[in-house]
C-alpha cells in the first residue's frame, strides 16, 4: 500500500478565517510549515478610475488545512484563523477527493459562482468530457437555466458551473 498523507493521519479539514484576512492566514500557515490552501480566482474590479485584475479568495472567509488532528491547536494560534467548521458537535475534514475536484474547479476555464443557498436535490449526472472529465454534480433549474451543481460536503455551500448539457450523463 502505498504511503499518502491521509494514511498518516493527515486529512483534509475547512477553517473559517476573520474577515478579509484569507490571504494572510493562509501566509501565516505557510509559513508555520502548515499544508494549506487557499482557492483564489481573479476578477475584475473597478474603481472610479480604473479597472485592475485581482485575485480574490474563491470561499469569502475560508481556507483548507492539511494536517492531523495534533496539529488543531496550531493552526486555531494562528493569526488570522478564527475557527474549525463543525458538523455535528465534531470537527469537520473533508475528503482529499473534494480538495482535489475543488482544484480542478478553480483550474478550469468555466465561469464559476458560489452560492450558500439550500439548493434542493436533483439529477446526479457526471461529466463526460473537457477539463472536469469524471466530475460527478447535481442538475437543478437556478436562474431559468440549466446549470450544473458541485456541491462540496460539509462546507455549508454549493459551487455552480455553467456547463453545456451534452457532456454530460445521467447515472
Amino acid at each position: 500500500m502505498a504511503v499518502t498523507a491521509s494514511t498518516l493521519g493527515y486529512k483534509w479539514y475547512p477553517v473559517y478565517t476573520n474577515p478579509r484576512a484569507e490571504k494572510k492566514a493562509h501566509q501565516a500557515l505557510t509559513d508555520k510549515g502548515i499544508n494549506a490552501y487557499l482557492p483564489l480566482c481573479r476578477q475584475l474590479k473597478q474603481w472610479s478610475d480604473r479597472k485592475k485584475w485581482v485575485e480574490e479568495p474563491f470561499i469569502k472567509s475560508y481556507l483548507f488545512v492539511n494536517i492531523s488532528e495534533t496539529e488543531q491547536a496550531e493552526v486555531l494560534m494562528t493569526k488570522g484563523i478564527s475557527r474549525f467548521i463543525y458538523f455535528s458537535g465534531k470537527i469537520t475534514a473533508m475528503p482529499d477527493r473534494q480538495i482535489d475536484d475543488l482544484k480542478l474547479l478553480i483550474a478550469s476555464p468555466y465561469e464559476l459562482e458560489i452560492t450558500e443557498d439550500n439548493l434542493q436535490a436533483g439529477e446526479m449526472v457526471m461529466i463526460k468530457a473537457g477539463s472536469l472529465k469524471g466530475m460527478i454534480g447535481e442538475i437543478i433549474a437556478y436562474q431559468s437555466q440549466k446549470k450544473l451543481i458541485l456541491r462540496l460536503d460539509n462546507l455549508g455551500c454549493s459551487i455552480i458551473v455553467n456547463i453545456a448539457a451534452n457532456i454530460i450523463d445521467r447515472f
